[in-house]
């Protein structure tokens, strides 16, 4: 037990963030790879349609990275491992970039950069109305995900600017359960995994009240039995 301490103290102290930095890298790393093999002429994963799948792999991948990003406080409620708080931040703004590298994989090679065609798209598409509804509410927690920015808010304001990641995690499924065709098991498994996720926040917020709650009621209940007369 004591190793495992020490090893976990030692991981947390120097490895943990270079380890998710480059994990969070990994998906980066795989689809540039892909088009690196595409345009050497050599077998690759991007199917008859590159761009699509390069768009639509970008998009899962900041949808993925973002409820994981809302997944590392259950973590540390589940495990007590709290140093792995530090790298929540660090998440949540690969989410930001790579849903960024999404819209200009779409904006780009899709629409030829047309702001004409993107607009029209926004109105028009509802799977694209809720995505950059995602996207332009991520911006401010991205801008203000900084030590810097934190002491210029205030903890308070910070942290309650931050809860519209929820709102944000909403969207970004809504927004990939239209944009698939038919009914598809992966936008659900996205929605079952936030609603869990949600669920979560949910019900540590209500136990500790309702824990209280109980206990007072309880004590109520023991003083008016203990005053009955006898």
């Amino acid at each position: 037990m004591a190793q495992r301490s020490a090893f976990l103290r030692s991981f947390s102290k120097h490895w943990l963030k270079p380890v998710v930095l480059i994990v969070l890298l990994l998906p980066f790393a795989w689809i540039a790879g892909q088009w690196a093999l595409l345009f050497a002429g050599l077998p690759h994963s991007l199917g008859f349609e590159p761009v699509a799948a390069t768009h639509h792999f970008l998009g899962q991948t900041a949808l993925r990275i973002l409820l994981i990003s809302l997944a590392v406080s259950p973590f540390r409620d589940i495990t007590g491992w709290a140093p792995v708080l530090q790298v929540r931040r660090r998440i949540g703004l690969a989410a930001f970039w790579y849903a960024l590298l999404h819209l200009l994989a779409y904006f780009g090679a899709d629409l030829f950069f047309s702001l004409s065609a993107l607009w029209e798209d926004i109105v028009e598409r509802t799977y694209i109305t809720f995505g950059m509804a995602a996207l332009i509410l991520l911006i401010p927690l991205a801008v203000t995900s900084f030590n810097s920015m934190i002491r210029r808010l205030g903890a308070v304001r910070w942290r309650r600017l931050h809860m519209a990641v929820y709102a944000i995690a909403i969207l970004a499924v809504i927004h990939h359960f239209f944009a698939e065709k038919g009914l598809q098991p992966g936008p659900l498994v996205h929605a079952a995994i936030l609603g869990g996720l949600l669920g979560w926040r949910v019900w540590t917020r209500l136990v500790p009240q309702t824990a209280r709650t109980t206990g007072r009621a309880g004590r109520m209940s023991h003083e008016r039995a203990t005053d009955a007369p006898g």
